[in-house]
């Protein structure tokens, strides 16, 4: 799961994964160890649902929930608004855009 993560990173590729009961697609900026110690991504939800129902949203996911990871071969073309490189929610960052 992690390289899938990174290669997704550094190729701008989209991800499909379920989470929490919900489909969701997403473009990948950030992907580390949140300060609370968990692999986590920070990610741009551009499809699919959510509980808390706001799509398109930025959203923190903790990747031990994550099932099914698909990369797409789709891509995106780069930062969305309000990204935050060197996230201050990680702790350790493996990769980011």
């Amino acid at each position: 799961m992690k390289q899938t993560i990174i290669d997704a990173i550094k190729g701008r590729n989209l991800l499909e994964f379920s989470y929490d009961g919900h489909q969701r697609v997403v473009e990948p900026h950030t992907f580390g160890v949140s300060t609370k110690g968990n692999d986590s991504l920070s990610a741009y939800q551009v499809e699919g649902t959510s509980d808390k129902g706001v799509v398109p949203d930025w959203k923190l996911f903790t990747t031990s929930k994550i099932v099914e990871l698909k990369k797409i071969d789709q891509t995106f073309s780069g930062t969305r608004h309000s990204y935050r490189k060197s996230d201050s929610r990680m702790s350790k960052i493996y990769a980011e855009l």
